[in-house]
């Protein structure tokens, strides 16, 4: 596909089975959006059953004759994930999952399970899901994993020392870390699926600068610089394009990364893009996935 990717330039989905956290506002609703319409049974794995619900009767009154499914998961808990793995390893198939649900910058808070929030939820939450669901999704052929990232990844940092963040927290570094984390993960699950010669095909995107709920925590100050960040962002259903396109370009493969193709990256159409020499440090990458086994509990086996 060309670099000039839209909605429209979606293939044809229907057969196939999506599960998108985070899918009752901003990006995860734009992408089930766009999915459902193409075909695709579409399970949107949200917290809030309301906000869920409400998301799903959005996408059917779009897309009438859609086939949408609410999906309860809380990924600031690890049992809440795995009855929600549970729940989607019921259905006949899984061929694409796709890990978008996140928290940016909230004040020092802890999961159900006592890890720092986001590392807990934008990164153990999805890679315990992913491990849950790894076998389901071998089973598809062409199958893939799609990680949501940030460009904020590139000044995260691994704080192996303070994993939990028990003795200092700066909120927006912490972010960057759990950003940076994501892509780790990523391709790190690509090495190990390439090595097995088997399973899906898992790729990392980022968005780009757009305003969604993700910005609710931001502290009051930050409220001075939005006016300022406009000119450089663009709308959910735009922001949402670089996961449609690693989710569904055909000419995409594993260990890409995707984002906005203009200004700096704020913005544009989806094309590959560079992460951080960090996000490619293998030897980081071992020891975070090691660790992620041994808080999680779940081991992906490969």
């Amino acid at each position: 596909m060309s670099e000039s990717f839209t909605a429209a330039s979606v293939p044809d989905q229907a057969g196939r089975t999506v599960l998108i956290t985070g899918a009752n506002s901003g990006i995860g609703y734009e992408a089930a959006l766009v999915l459902a319409g193409k075909g695709a049974r579409v399970l949107l794995g949200c917290r809030s059953e309301e906000r869920g619900t409400r998301a799903r009767d959005q996408i059917l009154a779009a897309q009438p004759g859609a086939d949408v499914v609410f999906v309860p998961i809380d990924l600031g808990s690890l049992e809440s994930v795995r009855e929600a793995a549970a729940r989607v390893d019921s259905e006949d198939r899984l061929d694409l999952l796709i890990n978008n649900a996140g928290i940016m910058i909230p004040p020092r808070r802890e999961t159900a399970d006592g890890f720092e929030s986001q590392f807990g939820v934008n990164h153990l939450g999805h890679f315990a899901l992913t491990g849950h669901l790894l076998e389901k999704l071998r089973a598809s052929e062409g199958a893939r994993i799609v990680t949501v990232s940030s460009s904020a990844h590139q000044w995260g940092k691994i704080d192996f020392d303070d994993i939990h963040a028990t003795r200092r927290y700066n909120r927006q570094s912490r972010y960057g870390m759990s950003k940076l984390a994501n892509l780790l993960f990523t391709f790190e699950l690509a090495r190990r699926l390439e090595a097995g010669r088997t399973g899906p095909v898992a790729v990392g995107c980022h968005p780009g600068v757009s305003e969604t709920e993700l910005s609710r925590e931001f502290p009051k100050w930050m409220d001075l610089v939005k006016p300022l960040l406009a000119p450089f962002s663009h709308d959910p259903p735009e922001a949402a394009l670089p996961t449609l396109r690693a989710a569904t370009d055909p000419a995409v493969s594993a260990g890409e990364y995707y984002g906005p193709g203009d200004f700096l990256g704020f913005t544009g159409p989806p094309k590959l893009v560079k992460s951080s020499g960090a996000s490619r440090d293998s030897k980081v990458a071992r020891r975070l996935w090691e660790l992620s086994i041994e808080l999680t509990g779940v081991d992906p086996k490969i």
